[in-house]
């Protein structure tokens, strides 16, 4: 069946993806074939042409195109089976499907509905029909497109803060993850802090402080993300990292215990591999557990996801006072672990604060 082979000056798709847009037809007749191809190509597309539903899947696979025109009809695969394909694979779900034919039937459109058709356009036609609708669903495919950059590049920001799972599970609600304030939650903080670092920056040339410190972070926050904290900032020679926000769960103290027991190690295992980092004193640990105010604190230009409280400077004090090579835990943390097994407890008073704070030197945990 001969379709209207008038040429639409009127409508070009090149501006509907804000590139050249990548039709793929699907077409068992050569004549339709052909005139979809001329319609399209003048109104600014690349097209692949296919002549049955096989052949037009494996050109989909090998390179995505931004909408799809598939016949009902066709050889070795026909349209409604190709289109359902198309809507099963994640990867390409969310390409539009026009389904064309020459039949009026409701069980076949209704057939194509339930594959997941995003439009129908029935033999024959006028050109303008099928560039309007074309051109309709593909600013649908550019608003996706962009939504789906913006994703990608708020998740590669997330990951520089918590572990790619905690990263899906924010970008599921942004609103809510990502609004300015905060609220009251518990959470254990840690704090690791290089020994004999000013030292270290004093006879060191600068590139040579700078390449130790880059290689001893990269060590310490990729054991913050293993074990499923929350990268808070950098502070100097210091890393922060806490655990139980943005997502609570029941063993986040124990692994906020197990990052510091492998910090331990890793930090160990570099001052015995790299001569610079061997001539630092050694790493300081704190841990405490607590409530603290947990959120977006700054403003909406510039904010910081963190968390702010009395427990955070026990924290710090804590790992302040500890002995290179030593990770002190408060008595918080250590109530909520039972698994901790502790060398000694110490009643000693924090830095600039009144009364004395029970306190133990982690020494390790079970095996899990």
């Amino acid at each position: 069946m001969i379709m209207d082979a008038r040429k639409s000056e009127s409508i070009t798709l090149g501006d509907a993806l804000s590139r050249i847009p990548r039709i793929l037809i699907a077409e068992d007749d050569w004549l339709n074939r052909d005139l979809l191809e001329t319609y399209l190509t003048q109104a600014g597309c690349t097209v692949a042409a296919y002549p049955d539903g096989e052949t037009a899947w494996e050109g989909i696979q090998q390179e995505p195109p931004d909408l799809a025109l598939v016949d009902i009809r066709m050889p070795n695969l026909d349209g409604i089976s190709l289109c359902d394909r198309i809507k099963q694979n994640p990867q390409l779900g969310f390409i539009p499907v026009i389904v064309i034919t020459a039949f009026d039937d409701e069980d076949e459109r209704l057939r194509a509905i339930n594959a997941g058709a995003d439009d129908f356009i029935g033999k024959p036609y006028r050109s303008v029909v099928l560039l309007t609708r074309v051109r309709s669903l593909l600013s649908n495919k550019r608003f996706h497109d962009e939504l789906e950059d913006r994703n990608r590049l708020l998740h590669q920001v997330l990951n520089s803060y918590v572990d790619a799972e905690l990263a899906d599970v924010i970008l599921t609600d942004p609103e809510r993850h990502l609004k300015l304030g905060g609220d009251t939650r518990f959470v254990t903080i840690l704090f690791a802090d290089l020994r004999g670092f000013t030292r270290f920056t004093e006879s060191h040339p600068a590139d040579q402080v700078v390449e130790t410190l880059n290689a001893i972070f990269t060590q310490l926050t990729d054991v913050v993300f293993k074990h499923g904290g929350t990268f808070d900032k950098y502070l100097g020679d210091a890393v922060m990292a806490f655990y139980g926000a943005p997502f609570q769960q029941e063993d986040d103290v124990e692994r906020a215990l197990r990052t510091a027991l492998e910090m331990r190690v890793r930090f160990d295992k570099l001052m015995r591999e790299n001569t610079l980092a061997a001539s630092l004193g050694g790493l300081g640990i704190g841990v405490h557990s607590g409530e603290v105010i947990v959120g977006n604190i700054g403003s909406e230009r510039m904010m910081d996801y963190t968390v702010i409280g009395d427990n955070v400077v026990i924290a710090r004090r804590l790992q302040e006072i500890a002995r290179p090579g030593e990770i002190l835990i408060s008595e918080g943390t250590y109530q909520n672990c039972p698994k901790a097994l502790v060398s000694h407890e110490i009643s000693q008073r924090l830095p600039g604060r009144s009364g004395e704070v029970t306190m133990y030197a982690l020494e390790s945990l079970p095996e899990q």
